[in-house]
């Protein structure tokens, strides 16, 4: 019989599937994942492999150790937090799987690490004219969920709001990870500290803001989108600039940012590559972020004509804010702040970080986490 290559890998993938797969009575699981697939779990999964590493914060914030249930993980560098980072492994040895593009993730290499769940992105396992590797790993027994809504093609035009797409990852990690209790009440504390917010900036003018997802030195100037970080802009009681369109994320010229009046800019950092982008991020020195800003302001030409910078209005954010769907209320409780200070002025963000910590968090998530010159 001749063995090829698929038959090989299914053949593999059987082996270790047979020798991990639970004999005694544990329950099946069925999830709706962020795609809105219904997937179904012979039991929960004890040997998970991350195709977005930073999954492992939302996991930290349900399980007291999550680390020893995953053995593989790519796109580490995406955690932009090395304390963060040797925090959430927590002396566990995770396996390389891939590194922040798709074409570095092999099925090969998954099947080797014999995972009994694959938690994968839109971005990292795209659809192309051929079979995806999230459909190959379905072949071979291997249940696949995605963590993003942007799989799904209604939800990734992204017209629900960003609260609805926090409380459909909670349920789904909550069901994975056996405490949907615990989600249930993260969700209800998240949601509480949003309508505070919501009730103080009742009322109130949009403030127009440059949000910019990319802030380094030698490439202006990337505006945040109407979408994602526009709709958390929103809900702190900003907007974008009128000039931008695009969903995700747009180019403008500095030219025009300099004739089109905004009150406030917020630049994005975070702890990699942090030479040439503010360094804000779990465990940095507050004082280089804030180094990191003014950089921003002295290095590009005419940026200290910005409306924004003549107003001293200039502040920073590490970008895990956004990227962590739970961290989400932290950047909107400081943006609401920044932009509404005097109906936001008993707001307390810091207070808000600490609850996460005490009552969610396996490992503490330190500051900074946003910096102002």
């Amino acid at each position: 019989m001749t063995i090829t290559r698929r038959s090989f890998c299914a053949s593999l993938a059987a082996g270790f599937l047979s020798a991990i797969r639970p004999t005694g009575a544990e329950q099946p699981v069925t999830i709706m994942d962020m795609a809105g697939r219904e997937v179904h779990l012979p039991a929960l999964p004890k040997r998970i492999v991350l195709l977005e590493a930073h999954d492992l914060l939302t996991m930290s914030l349900l399980h007291p150790d999550p680390a020893s249930l995953v053995v593989g993980w790519a796109a580490v560098d995406r955690i932009d937090s090395e304390l963060l980072e040797r925090l959430l492994v927590n002396g566990h040895t995770i396996s390389v799987a891939g590194k922040q593009s798709p074409d570095t993730v092999s099925l090969e290499g998954l099947i080797g690490l014999a995972p009994d769940l694959v938690v994968t992105t839109s971005f990292m396992t795209p659809q192309g004219n051929g079979e995806s590797i999230a459909e190959r790993l379905g072949q071979f027994g291997i249940p696949v969920v995605f963590s993003d809504a942007s799989s799904n093609t209604f939800v990734g035009a992204r017209d629900s709001d960003p609260v609805a797409e926090l409380k459909a990852s909670m349920k789904m990690w909550g069901v994975l990870l056996g405490v949907s209790e615990k989600a249930d009440t993260f969700v209800s504390f998240y949601e509480r500290e949003l309508a505070g917010i919501t009730a103080r900036i009742s009322g109130t003018k949009p403030i127009t803001t440059y949000l910019e997802v990319q802030s380094t030195l030698d490439d202006c100037c990337w505006a945040a989108g109407r979408k994602v970080w526009g709709d958390l802009l929103a809900l702190a009681g900003g907007q974008p600039l009128p000039g931008v369109t695009a969903p995700w994320f747009e180019k403008l010229s500095l030219e025009y940012l300099l004739s089109t009046p905004h009150d406030v800019y917020i630049a994005s950092g975070g702890g990699w590559a942090s030479g040439s982008r503010p360094a804000i991020g779990p465990g940095l020195d507050p004082k280089l972020g804030r180094q990191g800003l003014q950089r921003l302001i002295d290095g590009r030409p005419a940026f200290g004509h910005l409306p924004s910078v003549r107003a001293r209005r200039v502040h920073g954010i590490w970008t895990g804010l956004i990227t962590n769907l739970p961290l989400n209320i932290l950047f909107v409780a400081q943006a609401a702040k920044w932009l509404h200070p005097e109906q936001c002025i008993d707001l307390d963000p810091v207070a808000i970080l600490d609850r996460i910590n005490r009552d969610f968090a396996a490992f503490p998530i330190e500051g900074p986490l946003w910096a102002s010159i």
